[in-house]
């Protein structure tokens, strides 16, 4: 058998080319760069679509590219579970957090318009501080709420026509629960942003989104802030912080380890799909893609706040979780 030839050494002192570990952030970084337009061309080209086939559409882009970054609470949770519970710590992650998934699923049925307004209420909360960042209270209501109240105020016939569909009862019109809010939020942004005067970059995402609501229908609209800000801001985020997820080192590195937690919940939602009474495809895949939204927005939230409180507590007593990449 021939024998391979020696590598050339390289001579001394001259530099050495790149390798993987060099290649690959700056290969993740320019593949995100191109991803994240091209996934908002996408989304608004829905609305040229037949409504059936373009809300298709979204929630395919909904489900694959941005559901995924909820995938990595498992890594979020292991620095602080794993010194304690050793190789059980996933099943000490998962049971609760699966248990409170079903209990929202649940209460789709038994309750779906109080449990409506409270993903609705828990949405506000959960996009504002991921946007706003700690300690801004009215920032964090302004830019959570836009999502969430501008659809009720520019386009309130097609919203109320999809929450029909997820609550699978009649809501010919928005009820006063939500239009109230909304317009009080729409009071609540005006002031903020005369009084504070906010940033360019913020007021830009602010504008962009509004206009995103105009002149799109709600969910290519929410898709479009879901898949290209939400989602990417939360795994950038991960990946910016070693002490929250030390696994989670680059946007590559988040992909890669979502892939297991989304495949089990693509398979969740697959068994459950027979049990959703719409008898059209795409409002069952509606149904079932928005409550199933509303269900892990409940365990993800409260992880967040978990997790922050424990990093808090150990930045006071000089004991936060080292980073382990």
């Amino acid at each position: 058998m021939a024998r391979r030839p020696a590598p050339i050494a390289a001579p001394a002192g001259a530099p050495l080319p790149p390798g993987p570990e060099a290649v690959l952030p700056g290969l993740g970084r320019h593949l995100g760069s191109c991803l994240i337009p091209a996934a908002a061309l996408l989304v608004a080209a829905t609305a040229l679509l037949p409504r059936e086939a373009g809300w298709a559409a979204v929630l395919a882009l909904v489900i694959g590219l941005g559901v995924p970054h909820g995938a990595l609470d498992g890594e979020v949770a292991k620095p602080f579970l794993a010194p304690r519970f050793g190789r059980a710590w996933f099943p000490v992650f998962a049971a609760p957090y699966l248990a409170l998934t079903a209990a929202v699923l649940m209460a789709w049925r038994w309750a779906p318009d109080l449990t409506l307004a409270g993903f609705l209420a828990l949405s506000v909360l959960h996009f504002g501080s991921e946007d706003a960042g700690p300690g801004r209270p009215a920032e964090a209501l302004v830019r959570g709420g836009l999502p969430i109240a501008l659809p009720a105020l520019v386009r309130p016939d097609e919203t109320a026509r999809i929450f029909a569909v997820v609550t699978h009862t009649a809501m010919p019109v928005l009820p006063d629960w939500w239009t109230l809010p909304a317009w009080a939020w729409l009071v609540l942004a005006s002031a903020w942003l005369c009084l504070r005067r906010p940033p360019f970059e913020t007021l830009a995402e602010l504008a962009g989104l509004s206009l995103a609501f105009l002149v799109l229908p709600p969910l290519s609209a929410f898709g479009l802030y879901f898949v290209c800000l939400h989602a990417p801001r939360h795994m950038r985020s991960l990946a910016d912080d070693p002490a929250r997820a030390p696994a989670v080192d680059g946007m590559g590195r988040a992909v890669v380890l979502a892939l297991p937690i989304f495949g089990l919940t693509l398979l969740i939602g697959l068994l459950l799909w027979p049990t959703y009474p719409q008898a059209n495809g795409v409002e069952r895949l509606l149904a079932l893609t928005l409550q199933g939204l509303a269900a892990l927005t409940v365990p993800h939230w409260l992880l967040d706040r978990w997790v922050e409180g424990r990093l808090r507590a150990g930045d006071d007593r000089g004991t936060a979780p080292a980073p382990s990449r």
